[in-house]
């Protein structure tokens, strides 16, 4: 399947994403500069990498909201097509407001970089397909501003309606109901602060990022 992930000046894990992209579904993925204004044709998923686009000023995620391919992405997120945020991705798409809420700063103004435990929420999504509800799996997050929040009734209803992908198993970064992933209404637009690109095989220490991928790449027929 065609896949493309996003570039952005200060992206530093694009190519991390582009590596795990080509070893799952066997093709390089097509890299779109942020001014780009429109996708490459035929593209099945979106992805948008980690990193510190725009260096973090004014706010993590904030400036490339506004890029002009953003538009083009939240047009095809509209339309359906898979679109994966991760780390720096999920503050962009936040900011974007392809999804609620919004990251702050960890507890303690700390700089959070070691493997994490979550738990399974949601197995029913195109990007959870390959896990079972309850499941425990561990990745790797390096951020600073990872602190998922949103209003009470925002929380309440995200995960009322199982829009809770992933939960953190135990403490981060103080994230409200130690969220760590975030579906979209219509549940074909994730957002997450750990990096599963970075868990596709035994040398990174395990492979239960791949199977992100690889369910995603099924459900969708790729």
């Amino acid at each position: 399947m065609k896949t493309a992930v996003i570039v952005f000046p200060g992206s530093n894990c694009d190519r991390d994403m582009a590596v795990a992209l080509e070893q799952v579904t066997g093709r390089a993925p097509v890299m779109v500069w942020h001014r780009d204004t429109a996708l490459p044709a035929g593209i099945g998923m979106v992805a948008v990498p980690g990193g510190f686009s725009y260096g973090d000023y004014l706010r993590a995620g904030a400036m490339a909201a506004r890029s002009p391919i953003m538009a083009a992405v939240a047009d095809a997120a509209g339309k359906g097509l898979p679109v994966l945020g991760v780390c720096n991705g999920f503050q962009v798409l936040t900011e974007a407001g392809l999804l609620p809420g919004a990251l702050m700063r960890n507890n303690g103004l700390d700089f959070v970089c070691r493997d994490v435990a979550l738990t399974v929420e949601n197995a029913q999504s195109a990007f959870t397909a390959r896990y079972a509800a309850g499941e425990r799996v561990s990745f790797p997050v390096a951020h600073h501003d990872g602190n998922f929040v949103a209003d009470d009734a925002t929380l309440d209803r995200i995960e009322g309606e199982g829009r809770v992908a992933f939960r953190y198993a135990e403490p981060v970064n103080g994230s409200a109901r130690a969220i760590a992933g975030v579906l979209n209404d219509a549940g074909n637009v994730l957002g997450m602060m750990p990096h599963p690109e970075r868990r596709i095989e035994a040398a990174h220490g395990g492979a239960d990022g791949r199977r992100l991928f690889e369910g995603l790449m099924e459900t969708i027929g790729a």
